[in-house]
């Protein structure tokens, strides 16, 4: 249950730290003094979106943390926190959580019905729920909903598989031109500075012939070549070996030197020989190269290592078309086992609501006549869907008629205001006990009752907070007269000559007044006084 909420720098809320009892808890005030500031406040510790224009101060950030006792005698803590820029803050127990477990979270703790939630009753998809939730099949329906999404899932992949299959089918035949064109052309790394280099000595072979043929020169035989000159050098040294005491290590130097050019020689005469004008091998490179450089620009790219990666790319593609085949094929049989297993599921979860909606329609219609409609009619519609979708196969519709001898139709197109409010009651008492939560809060729920009808809503209301906490906002004298405990909502003038709003609980002469004040006005009478006496001593415990 709620055991304490504490709220700061909320609309007019500046501070605000109460504790709440167990069992029946009324909430009242007058209007515009703030009841609907405190649900919204409580509705962020639901989840709810956020909005910093409801920060009282807008530099500071807005807390709202409420405390919960579970059934084991365990404490849980929520806690949202709104700065001042909007972003929002959830924590669980002091520990940061997304928001999405925030909601999860309160969900099993607490439900909210706020006075604009009679809507949901005309929701096909909010009557599923209840149906299910009183079927006691959540559980399965949310399996079924993950079983649903992996269908869903793989069918996707199916028809984006089909699709890339086909694109590619239109592409195959100029991909395999393409492939054809880069294996044929039998491309090398490397290769294209090689050819670069080879084209350039095929087309200078004469120069290079000439520049050879003039290093060879210098090396020619004689007493007047390089080798000859060095050998007389080297002889004059040897002779003053005796004399000068260096001659000997340039001696050594100089036959060194002389066979370093011996080899140069003989290098540079293999060279020569190796040049060679041929036009007709000048004529092979010149067509290489303007094959690889045409599909080079073909490809747009500027390396030969660009091309082959392309070539290769372009081979793996083709390869994958063809294990894409199996995988469709794969997919396809996927498919249809997840379909199979989602019509099994969805046809166990209508002969669950099937089960069900019998029992929950006479339930809740015995519920309803019990509230001054001695002649409702509540039946469950449970139609096929025609497909199947994340909730199975049916589409739910409940059906109501509040006069005798009349066929029920759509609840949403044929109850009053006040005949939605008893029947979203009796709803939310019939739920409460299937859902096991610990606490609901009624905002106003027995809007469009009043007299003796009022009176037998609060007696349900009563009656349910025998075994939960229930804190009902009203307006009605009835049903505050029967609270286990009463608090009161009211806006005070501050110091500051802004408007603020608080809650503190009343109790005997304060609380009788109260209930005056709800059955006359503004102008509390003895009579009025009187009659929240009565009242107050009226009740079923």
């Amino acid at each position: 249950m709620l055991t304490r909420l504490y709220i700061r720098n909320y609309a007019l809320i500046d501070s605000l730290d109460i504790e709440f009892p167990d069992n029946l808890v009324v909430i009242s005030g007058e209007t515009g003094a703030g009841k609907s500031i405190l649900l919204g406040a409580l509705s962020l510790i639901l989840g709810r979106k956020a909005d910093a224009t409801a920060l009282g101060d807008a530099s500071q950030n807005c807390v709202v943390e409420a405390q919960f006792t579970t059934a084991d005698n365990g404490e849980t803590i929520l806690r949202r926190v709104i700065s001042p820029q909007g972003r929002s803050r959830s924590f669980v127990n002091d520990e940061p959580v997304p928001l999405e477990q925030l909601r999860e979270v309160s969900a099993n703790l607490v439900d909210l019905h706020s006075q604009f939630d009679q809507a949901l009753l005309s929701s096909s998809k909010y009557q599923l729920s209840v149906l299910d939730s009183y079927a006691g099949i959540t559980s399965e329906v949310q399996a079924y909903s993950a079983l649903y999404d992996s269908w869903q899932a793989a069918r996707r992949e199916l028809s984006e598989t089909q699709s890339r299959i086909e694109h590619d089918k239109g592409d195959r035949d100029y991909l395999e031109f393409q492939l054809r064109q880069l294996e044929e052309a039998g491309l090398k790394e490397g290769e294209l500075e090689e050819l670069e280099l080879e084209q350039k000595q095929l087309a200078s072979a004469e120069d290079i012939s000439r520049e050879l043929a003039a290093v060879g020169n210098a090396f020619d035989s004689g007493d007047d070549s390089v080798d000859g000159r060095l050998r007389a050098a080297e002889s004059a040294l040897e002779r003053l070996a005796g004399l000068v005491p260096a001659a000997d290590s340039l001696r050594e130097r100089i036959s060194v030197a002389r066979i370093e050019l011996k080899d140069i020689e003989y290098e540079t005469s293999a060279e020569a020989c190796r040049v060679k004008f041929s036009p007709e091998r000048l004529q092979e490179v010149d067509d290489r190269l303007s094959l690889l450089y045409g599909l080079m620009r073909k490809h747009n790219v500027q390396t030969l290592e660009a091309l082959i990666t392309i070539r290769d790319s372009i081979a793996s593609r083709l390869d994958d078309s063809s294990s894409q085949e199996e995988s469709l094929q794969e997919l396809r049989q996927r498919c249809a086992q997840l379909e199979k297993q989602c019509g099994d599921a969805a046809a166990a979860l209508h002969a669950a609501r099937e089960e069900a909606s019998r029992r929950f329609a006479a339930s809740l219609q015995e519920s309803v006549r019990s509230l001054e409609m001695p002649s409702a009619t509540f039946e469950v519609s449970l139609n096929p869907a025609g497909t199947l979708s994340r909730t199975g196969s049916d589409e739910v519709l409940f059906l109501f008629s509040a006069n005798k001898g009349r066929s029920p139709k759509e609840l949403a197109k044929c109850a009053s205001g006040g005949e939605l409010s008893r029947i979203m009651l009796c709803l939310k008492a019939l739920m409460s006990s299937y859902m096991g939560l610990p606490t609901v809060i009624f905002d106003e729920i027995d809007t469009g009752v009043s007299g003796s009808v009022a009176y037998k809503m609060g007696e349900m209301i009563v009656s349910m907070g025998r075994n939960m906490q229930v804190l009902v906002i009203t307006h009605l004298p009835q049903v505050a007269s029967r609270g286990d405990a009463h608090y009161l909502v009211e806006k005070r003038e501050g110091e500051d000559g802004r408007s603020h709003t608080g809650i503190r609980r009343i109790e005997g002469a304060e609380r009788e007044r109260e209930i005056a004040r709800m059955l006359s006005g503004a102008s509390i009478t003895d009579e009025a006084l009187a009659n929240a006496r009565s009242l107050m001593k009226d009740t079923l415990f």
